[in-house]
């Protein structure tokens, strides 16, 4: 559904630029952070619908980051799915247990990403995450 927010949170620029191109093409609005703080800030002023997050930031990584906003009354039901270069054995495993809500790898497959990023805003409109204020 067009007009979905998505915070991509996510250090390098080169796929941060190409990730928003894919993101915002299929009509999502999307916010950007570079860092851990960042992410923090944007994910409690806008409330978005999904958040894409890098989990190797520089200083706050991605599983501190997922952590807090879990923590967090006002970011605990936003969706959080993890993206990250370096899929090593137990990733995937530390990803969900820092609380993150799926799972992606990268380098970021054109044609798949935005098809993932679909079907997890599909699995968390059914499942009524989007309750926490539409129009932030």
């Amino acid at each position: 559904m067009a007009g979905e927010r998505i915070l991509l949170v996510e250090d390098n620029p080169q796929n941060r630029r190409l990730a928003q191109f894919l993101l915002k093409s299929r009509g999502y609005v999307v916010y950007e952070a570079a860092t851990g703080e960042e992410a923090l800030e944007l994910a409690t002023t806008h409330r978005p619908d999904l958040i894409l997050m890098d989990l190797q930031l520089p200083g706050l990584d991605g599983f501190a980051v997922t952590r807090r906003l879990k923590k967090n009354s006002v970011t605990m039901d936003i969706p959080v799915i993890a993206m990250t270069a370096y899929a090593m054995k137990g990733d995937r495993e530390r990803a969900m247990e820092a609380g993150c809500d799926g799972y992606l790898t990268k380098p970021i497959d054109t044609k798949e990403f935005p098809l993932a990023v679909g079907r997890y805003l599909t699995s968390a409109r059914e499942k009524g995450a989007f309750d926490h204020g539409a129009g932030s």
